[in-house]
């Protein structure tokens, strides 16, 4: 259990500055300390707009994933990494993400990239002194399910179908969450949003099994979050908007803070928060991240308001309902100022620290 009531979190990504934006788009200009300083400045920035709200857990806003490809997929042997999108026209959407061929067994000999990011993180949060006194930094790593959304089944490898391909990555990301703990990383979320985006045509058993056996190293030892959502590709949902299929099987999942996406759904079966926060705590996705109408203080505090009404303080944990990174960063920026106001202004009325 949290010991702030009323926690205030964000899920892990956050927009691009938009000269990083550019950059990206011409890397092979930049030598690779001009890239070191366009990362460390970003994540600066990141950091700063988090930490200027008043946030009670930060990231680095995931500003040196230049491209996803790039990151994750781009730590993993044995994959040939598509060059172009299947579709580059027409409105945005999920179809313009390439697939990835596996080509040879998996492997990731360097980790996945996590632990770097951490270690930058922990030496640009350091330099904000006072201001990021008492913040927790938070680290969030793809489940294996997620991470193998994007790659294509090959039988001839022992990889028939997504659940083989999910299993044989297991290891490397219990790899990446041992050396996390070992670098002093004391909270971690394990994204795993396709699990929610599916769990309506899967067994939702199974994937709590797949979830408990990746985090087993490192359960009580760290902690572990995991983020479920329905999908925020270009903004855009990718399964259908329901936590009915999820639950009661998720409850077993083996993680102290379990998010939900709720603010873009009108608050649908706010009554689960109250299921799950009788195991954990529980993250209430309370701003919108595909909207750019700006929620007010007094828009977050009557929704804190209605998620008392199901479950203590001591257990709800408030954030954006995805990561940050499809919204504008003028946007991004003010509605984490207002959650944090609009939360503390429920703190006073209850008389609850951090007000």
């Amino acid at each position: 259990m949290q010991t702030c009531p009323l926690r205030t979190t964000v899920i892990g990504s956050y927009p691009f500055p938009g000269w990083l934006e550019f950059a990206t788009q011409h890397l092979d200009r930049f030598g690779p300390d001009d890239r070191a300083e366009l990362q460390d400045d970003a994540v600066r920035c990141a950091l700063h707009d988090q930490l200027t709200a008043g946030l009670d857990v930060v990231t680095d806003g995931e500003q040196t994933r230049l491209d996803f490809n790039l990151s994750f997929y781009g730590y993993l042997e044995g994959i040939e990494l598509e060059s172009a999108p299947p579709r580059r026209f027409g409105p945005p959407a999920h179809d313009q993400r390439g697939k990835h061929r596996v080509v040879a067994p998996l492997a990731a000999p360097r980790g996945l990239g996590v632990v770097e990011e951490f270690q930058r993180l922990q030496r640009l949060a350091a330099g904000f002194g006072a201001a990021a006194a008492g913040v927790t930094l938070k680290a969030s790593v793809p489940g294996p399910y997620t991470l193998s959304g994007r790659l294509v089944p090959n039988p001839a490898l022992g990889y028939p179908d997504r659940w083989a391909l999910a299993e044989a990555l297991v290891p490397l990301v219990q790899r990446e969450l041992e050396a996390l703990v070992a670098a002093g990383c004391t909270e971690i979320s394990v994204d795993e949003p396709s699990m929610s985006c599916y769990a309506h045509r899967e067994d939702p058993r199974r994937f709590v099994d797949l979830f408990n056996r990746t985090v087993a190293p490192v359960v009580a030892r760290t902690r572990l979050g995991t983020h479920l959502c329905f999908g925020n590709y270009k903004g855009r949902a990718v399964g259908p908007r329901q936590l009915a299929p999820m639950f009661p099987a998720f409850l077993d999942f083996h993680c102290d803070e379990m998010h939900v996406e709720m603010a873009s759904r009108e608050f649908a079966e706010l009554e689960l928060i109250g299921e799950i926060a009788r195991r954990r705590d529980v993250a209430v996705g309370i701003v919108d991240v595909k909207s750019s109408y700006l929620e007010t203080p007094e828009d977050i505090a009557r929704r804190v308001r209605r998620c008392l009404e199901f479950a203590p303080p001591e257990r709800l944990v408030f954030a954006p309902d995805c990561g940050l990174s499809q919204t504008a960063r003028w946007a991004a920026r003010a509605k984490l100022v207002n959650l944090v106001a609009g939360v503390k202004q429920v703190r006073r009325e209850r008389g609850l620290p951090g007000a």
